[in-house]
């Protein structure tokens, strides 16, 4: 049994802002696994999008589709299974910034797509979502100063939050952890992690909530 409880498929999500490719990457090294990190940087579509969002987001929504689904693939053939892979997304969400950002027939053509790319995966041992207020998640978005991210308009963050909080709601593919980091630093505090690490251990169905106390 590995230090994580057996868990050898971790996935860390969330809004945008809210800290889960750090995450993602601090599990991993202090448990000697891989990532399976997002590369939205590479989506030569996305600053068009936060400038203009009606004219870009199918093209923005597609170049993560072939991405994402690219990874998973080349994962599974990969094997999965390796002793720890920790991953800052989940394919599903990508149907969660599809239905967000596209008009009813872009979307009709992104499904297709969608159900015509995705690779079969199985279900991580344990999603991490991980939650704080709006206010919150645009002040970690200024401070990682991303120049396209620096306009990012408040409500459309609350609508992204809003499509994860249902989401979540509905997620019944395997054990979920909702961890509250409002007011906590998962990654720099080394107190905060060494309790996410404690529940990760316990959960082993379910779903569960975390809210780790602020540093005194």
């Amino acid at each position: 049994m590995s230090a994580l409880g057996g868990k050898r498929f971790l996935v860390v999500e969330g809004p945008i802002g809210v800290g889960k490719t750090s995450l993602a990457r601090r599990l991993a090294e202090a448990f000697g696994g891989e990532t399976l990190l997002e590369q939205a940087r590479d989506n030569l579509f996305l600053e068009r999008f936060y400038q203009d969002p009606r004219r870009h987001a199918l093209a923005t929504q597609l170049f993560f589709l072939f991405q994402r689904s690219r990874q998973l693939a080349e994962l599974r053939q990969a094997d999965l299974f390796r002793p720890l892979v920790v991953a800052d997304f989940l394919l599903d969400k990508d149907r969660l910034f599809a239905r967000l950002n596209l008009d009813d027939d872009e979307y009709h053509l992104y499904r297709q797509a969608y159900q015509a790319l995705a690779p079969e995966m199985p279900a991580p041992d344990l999603l991490i979502c991980l939650q704080a207020p709006v206010a919150v998640l645009k002040a970690r978005i200024q401070g990682r100063g991303v120049p396209y991210e620096q306009a990012m308009d408040e409500g459309y963050l609350a609508r992204v939050s809003d499509a994860y909080t249902q989401f979540f709601h509905h997620y019944d593919a395997g054990p979920l952890l909702i961890v509250n980091v409002e007011a906590v630093d998962l990654v720099n505090d080394d107190r905060a992690f060494a309790l996410l690490v404690e529940e990760i251990r316990r959960v082993d169905a379910g779903r569960h909530y975390f809210n780790p106390p602020p540093a005194p």
